[in-house]
């Protein structure tokens, strides 16, 4: 084998579709754009959903509710999960809660809540807290420090 001798393989390469050339073509005269209508004249490009003027579905449909533009994403972290990933003295904090995948992303805001129970001692630094997520952390002799977001 050979560079000179390198070839597509058999049926890898087609020849481009030549539409308007004569009846013996199979697409002469109308070029394989049927008869007439908006469809076969040249530059016709239809809008997205356009239905041929009937109402089109996304404007049937009945909308319902609304996106509220102030909402705040926080990613939620039980106690349980503190519990059973960090040993006793670990500081914890949004990096941390990355690395063993208890947060998707360390940028978003993370809020501690009080479920399932702690006995470790940790230093927490995150967002938020629940009232009783920072009660159990500070019973079991740990630390809670709000990180600015």
């Amino acid at each position: 084998m050979e560079l000179n001798t390198l070839r597509p393989a058999k049926g890898a390469k087609r020849a481009r579709k030549r539409v308007g050339r004569g009846p013996g073509s199979g697409n002469g005269k109308t070029a394989g754009r049927g008869h007439k209508g908006q469809k076969s004249r040249s530059g016709y490009s239809r809008r997205y959903g356009f239905e041929g003027g009937q109402m089109p579905l996304v404007r049937r449909i009945p909308k319902r509710g609304f996106t509220n533009i102030f909402r705040v994403e926080v990613q939620i972290v039980n106690l349980r999960d503190l519990e059973r990933v960090f040993a006793d003295g670990d500081t914890v904090t949004p990096e941390t809660l990355a690395e063993h995948g208890l947060v998707r992303s360390s940028e978003a805001l993370v809020k501690i809540l009080g479920n399932g129970d702690l006995s470790k001692k940790l230093t927490v630094q995150v967002h938020r807290f629940s009232s009783s997520a920072k009660s159990q952390i500070e019973a079991a002799g740990g630390q809670c420090e709000v990180v600015s977001s």
